[in-house]
């Protein structure tokens, strides 16, 4: 099951990066995935449904509050909430602080090279993709810091390096 759940990260990843969105269909086939390994005892933390679903509703619960404020999208919520499944509610802090630090990089950089334009291409980069809603209305970012990517890198960098003392 671990390979299935670095390939959901994976996926979580560049889907966040090129779109700057975690889509529904990708944060429940997470959210399956991660009870049928729970269900078969095969979760790729070792944790048991206990701690899962306390992770689970953790994630969803402490980000809604982010949600609410305008700060985060909507699937960044749904995301965490599937990666608490995942993890389980005692990898969150430090998944949440690692993500957390790259997102500030990531906004940092952006803002400094939104001021000073050394770097175009990487600015446009860290911007995200442009949308429009309609032909003859200028595009607007939809929003910065792909949340859920760095939330699916943290984790990845959890599973393979956090846990060596466990």
């Amino acid at each position: 099951m671990k390979v299935t759940f670095l390939l959901w990260l994976i996926l979580v990843v560049v889907y966040d990066v090129r779109m700057r969105r975690a889509p529904n269909w990708l944060v429940l086939a997470g959210a399956v995935f991660a009870l049928g390994a729970l269900a078969l005892g095969a979760g790729p933390l070792g944790h048991d449904w206990r701690a899962a679903l306390l992770g689970g509703g953790a994630g969803f619960g402490f980000l809604l509050l982010f949600y609410a404020t305008g700060l985060m999208g909507a699937g960044d919520v749904k995301f965490a909430g599937a990666l608490g499944l995942w993890v389980g509610v005692s990898a969150l802090a430090p998944i949440w602080i690692i993500a957390s630090l790259l997102a500030s990089i990531h906004g940092v950089l952006w803002l400094s090279l939104k001021r000073w334009p050394f770097f175009p291409r990487l600015a446009l980069f860290l911007a995200g993709p442009s949308r429009s809603s309609e032909p003859d209305v200028p595009s607007r970012r939809v929003r910065v810091v792909p949340y859920a990517a760095y939330l699916a890198l943290a984790a990845a960098v959890w599973m393979v390096w956090g846990r060596q003392g466990s």
